[in-house]
């Protein structure tokens, strides 16, 4: 005799769906989304609810098709929230549960972007070009893989060789120094690309697989001449430092045309023209700040600082 199963009313079954988890008030909470359209949302290329669910619920398990009852939902979110104010806190909020092939693919698109970005930031110190995507790639690659022991050594040969004047570090300042210089274990998906390139350039620079610095920025700065001879305020403590230029008071006093110079590490060409000063050139990604505060406080606004090229690199021959 045929037996009919119950299945509990607040039972779901969903299959071939996107997770996102939300922990709050001791509870977890799940809504069940189409492939894809959870970053569509986030991103703000998507702004249909009923695009991105499955279906119009929160769930305590997706997996077993187990619905929240309203008085968790009550206890964690407030008892007067609306059930789409509910499932948005957990669309932006929560944390995406992806299969193996997803997470794959994922995970490679991120790791392709972070190469194009780095690839597109550093330069040959030297030449001023650009490495290939695949030579950046080993090198992140080499750090990646190398441990703890292998950069300690690579610290000590970069000190031997490249910093021969400098007293070595021993006992805990050496393991300070170590400790505080950056690393490099891989791309995650639980960070944007941009933030994991920018971790991924600190870590080449500091620890040189292969010679890197930042590609500079190309500005053009424009200035009354009337401005130029007049005497600098002397640079603050902490921009110097920020700048290098600690203990090198002449580099920080005497005019503002000079002050002007000193940020910029390769003039590209300079004319006056009327009562204005223009001058093109190359400053280092970390002096930029330092100089358009100058500008702008020097100046009191009548000086300008434009931007042509991020990073500015040479192609080839």
């Amino acid at each position: 005799m045929p037996q009919n199963i119950n299945q509990p009313s607040n039972q779901i079954r969903l299959t071939n769906v996107s997770l996102v988890r939300l922990k709050k008030g001791k509870k977890r909470f799940e809504i069940a989304c189409y492939k894809n359209k959870v970053l569509e949302y986030r991103s703000g290329v998507e702004t249909d609810l009923d695009n991105v669910l499955q279906i119009h619920s929160v769930f305590l398990s997706v997996s077993k098709g187990q619905t929240a009852p309203s008085q968790d939902l009550a206890k964690a979110f407030g008892p007067k929230v609306p059930l789409d104010e509910i499932i948005m806190e957990i669309l932006n909020k929560g944390e995406m549960q992806v299969g193996e092939k997803e997470r794959h693919a994922q995970l490679e698109r991120v790791h392709n972007e972070v190469i194009d970005i780095v690839a597109g930031k550093l330069v040959d110190p030297k030449s001023k070009r650009v490495y290939t995507t695949g030579m950046i790639e080993k090198a992140l690659d080499q750090l990646s893989s190398q441990g703890g022991a292998a950069h300690k050594d690579e610290a000590a040969a970069a000190a031997a060789h490249g910093h021969g004047n400098a007293a070595p570090m021993n006992g805990e300042a050496g393991k300070e120094k170590t400790k505080e210089m950056p690393t490099w274990t891989g791309v995650v998906t639980t960070k944007s690309a941009k933030s994991q390139a920018l971790e991924a350039m600190k870590a080449l620079i500091a620890w040189q697989p292969i010679p890197v610095t930042r590609a500079r920025m190309k500005v053009r700065l424009t200035c009354p001449t009337g401005i130029l001879k007049q005497a600098a305020k002397p640079a603050a403590k902490k921009e110097r430092q920020e700048n290098g230029a600690e203990g090198e008071a002449e580099k920080v006093t005497g005019t503002v045309k000079d002050r002007i110079l000193s940020y910029v590490e390769q003039v590209e060409s300079q004319d006056t023209v009327g009562q204005e000063w223009e001058v093109v050139g190359y400053v280092e990604p970390g002096a930029f700040k330092g100089l358009s505060e100058f500008i702008g406080g020097e100046t009191k606004g009548k000086g300008r600082l434009e931007v042509l090229d991020m990073a500015a690199t040479h192609e080839g021959e």
